[in-house]
């Protein structure tokens, strides 16, 4: 079929995407190495397309689509999108993306070569054509490009030669490409989704989350939208998740499992009815965590995919009948909760551990905790903590979140003002700094590294005008004035009350010291959660280590680095991408061992799972650069980078405007 008529089979609707299919990911060299293959006659590759009932297809857009047969592109969306948007001039009624990938497309008639519009470097010259306008015109408007080479006495000599590569470049629409069609009864959702991953086995397959999505998207078109709006209501609380988080907790919620394979088998009623429910749970425990636990915000929500079990429970009891919840579930749930983040539970095979936890809630009875509990228990041993596990560094360890609800929960108290860091005087985490006990700078002066610098042990929470009035003042200065002004505050903050510890030649024995602090502390607070029913501390399976197997490179060290970092995600956020994940868990798939750090990464890419994995690691050691190369990250050792490689290889942004 030629590319013409293609195109007017998308305009009239015979030809559309169906709702599996992600957007639209080209960049500008990619359409203008399309556009020099059909100029030069090149093969391009045929299309592939799903011939269908118009009444039972589901297409992405808000376009109507022609009644009878419609065929849905499954292989060639990049290809026909990019020429739609030169020919056109507008990007197609399925479009999702960015249009400036296929904008001002430019073709030098003297060289035969494509290049988007750069006013400075393109200035004046005639041999430049607008492929856009060109195509719009057609042949009716070839004459008006020939009057203006031939007003030009200087290109006289080789106007023969020009108007046969404009008819050339016009003649891109009369190609013929080859389709083919996938087509009968017996071509089901399941069967068609297959065949386009095996097409496109050389690229990212659909995730499960996509093809669960497209299920629920067959029966009820606005179910995307729909997610969308929950995830942006939460969004403007602070709190930044996924479509793949979400569905997660609607499958549980409706199946009971965390597997999408028996989603298909719900109705769209049913799928609606459990979005609700599960908005509603999700909305529940975030509160809980905030309100008990404190951890109030994104940055420090650990352990996400935790929340689609709490969501299952409380969707379990509430189905029962069983009334509002208690002080003492309330907190176990809450217990659960915290030891599964602070062990890395989903870390891993993420898929595997919810469904077994979800076994182990059962029908949500009221044994149900007490199973979830015991099964964790015998997974990770003991789940008493001890010194060695606050051995990690950086605001990416695991144990970085508990530091902060322990400093919310407990008694903590700021050591300019001597008040409490309560939430109701702080607000969110941008009021609440984190504070370098021993100051970096003095530490890098005596040839501390950086894992050192960086400690947890060596992290506080203080308001930010007494981070500022601190400085890089040393404790055995600072200390005694803290205390003076305000008895008991540095001891509320678990600082070794030995002021030869304050020194900083006894910077290690420091650190010894107050990890066997904040040890007792948290052991305290979680005791205190069990309401006195304490055998879930003891352990009955093997014992875990008391610090980490191997070494635990990365990691965001500073505030700074931390606001910079948030800073570049919002940046990235604003120009339609998805958010990366800050403190990246890079972990063994398997066991769930911690390995690797990373300060802001994009495990699917930043083309929804289209592009390769990426990870901004600002001030790392080659370590860190070489372990997130091998599972597969393109590394960026500075945000300036970042952003250019955004712009103009993601974005396609045009660099001379």
């Amino acid at each position: 079929m030629k590319i013409s008529d293609i195109l007017n089979h998308i305009d009239n609707g015979h030809m559309a995407l169906p709702e599996f299919q992600r957007g639209y990911v080209w960049n500008r060299d990619q359409v203008r190495g399309l556009f020099d293959s059909l100029y030069r006659r090149h093969p391009v590759g045929s299309l592939l397309v799903w011939a269908t009932d118009a009444r039972t297809a589901t297409h992405r857009g808000d376009g109507a689509i022609a009644p009878g047969i419609v065929k849905l592109l499954l292989d060639g969306q990049q290809r026909m999108t990019s020429l739609y948007g030169v020919a056109r001039g507008k990007p197609p009624r399925f479009f999702d993306g960015n249009p400036h990938a296929f904008t001002a497309l430019r073709f030098h008639l003297e060289r035969e070569t494509f290049a988007f519009h750069q006013p400075v470097k393109m200035g004046d010259d005639p041999l430049w054509i607008d492929v856009t306008e060109l195509m719009q015109t057609g042949s009716a408007g070839l004459g008006t490009f020939i009057a203006r080479l031939a007003d030009r006495p200087e290109l006289a000599a080789r106007l023969g030669d020009y108007v046969g590569r404009l008819g050339h470049l016009l003649g891109i629409l009369e190609i013929d490409l080859h389709i083919e069609e996938v087509t009968g009864a017996d071509k089901s959702l399941d069967v068609v989704v297959d065949i386009f991953n095996r097409v496109n086995s050389g690229g990212t397959k659909l995730s499960k989350g996509d093809l669960a999505l497209a299920k629920i998207c067959a029966d009820w078109p606005d179910g995307r939208e729909a997610l969308k709006a929950e995830l942006w209501r939460w969004e403007q609380d602070g709190y930044h998740f996924n479509l793949d988080w979400l569905l997660r907790s609607v499958n549980t919620v409706l199946t009971g499992e965390a597997k999408f394979q028996h989603l298909h088998e719900k109705s769209a009623q049913e799928v609606q009815d459990a979005l609700r429910r599960a908005s509603r749970h999700i909305d529940t425990s975030l509160n809980l965590i905030a309100g008990r636990l404190g951890l109030d915000h994104d940055q420090v929500l650990f352990g996400r995919f935790a929340v689609p079990v709490m969501v299952r429970y409380l969707d379990l009891r509430e189905s029962a009948g069983r009334g509002a919840i208690d002080e003492q579930e309330r907190d176990k749930l809450l217990f659960w909760y915290v030891q599964a983040a602070m062990w890395g539970r989903f870390s891993g095979s993420t898929e595997t551990y919810i469904d077994k936890d979800l076994e182990a809630l059962g029908d949500g009875d009221a044994a149900a905790l007490d199973r979830l509990l015991e099964q964790l228990r015998l997974w990770q041993g003991a789940l008493q903590v001890e010194p060695g596990h606050f051995t990690g560094w950086s605001v990416g360890a695991r144990f970085y979140p508990v530091l902060y609800l322990l400093t919310r929960m407990g008694e903590a108290r700021d050591w300019g003002t001597g008040l409490a860091l309560k939430a109701h005087l702080l607000g969110r985490m941008n009021r609440l700094e984190v504070h370098h006990i021993f100051p970096k700078a003095q530490l890098y002066k005596r040839a501390y590294r950086k894992p050192e610098v960086n400690a947890l042990a060596n992290f506080c929470f203080l308001t930010k005008d007494t981070n500022l009035d601190i400085s890089d003042t040393l404790p055995e200065e600072y200390f005694p004035q803290v205390e003076a002004r305000h008895p008991g505050a540095l001891a509320s903050q678990w600082i070794p009350q030995d002021p030869a510890l304050w020194r900083i030649d006894r910077f290690r024995d420091f650190l010894e010291a107050r990890k066997t602090l904040i040890a007792a502390e948290l052991n305290r607070r979680m005791a205190e959660l069990l309401h006195g029913d304490d055998r879930w501390l003891h352990a009955t399976g093997p014992t875990a280590p008391t610090q980490p197997a191997t070494e635990i490179v990365g990691g965001i060290g500073s505030a700074e680095e931390e606001a910079e970092l948030q800073s570049l995600n919002d940046w990235v956020a604003g120009k339609g991408l998805p958010r990366g994940t800050l403190s990246f868990d890079l972990a063994d798939p398997d066991s769930g061992e911690q390995r690797a750090i990373l300060d802001l990464a994009w495990p699917g890419g930043l083309q929804e799972e289209l592009s390769q994995p990426v990870a901004v690691l600002l001030n790392e050691e080659t370590a860190t650069i070489a372990m997130a190369s091998q599972a597969g990250f393109r590394c960026f050792n500075d945000t300036d980078t970042f952003r250019r490689y955004i712009e103009t290889s993601i974005l396609a942004e045009p660099a001379d405007t």
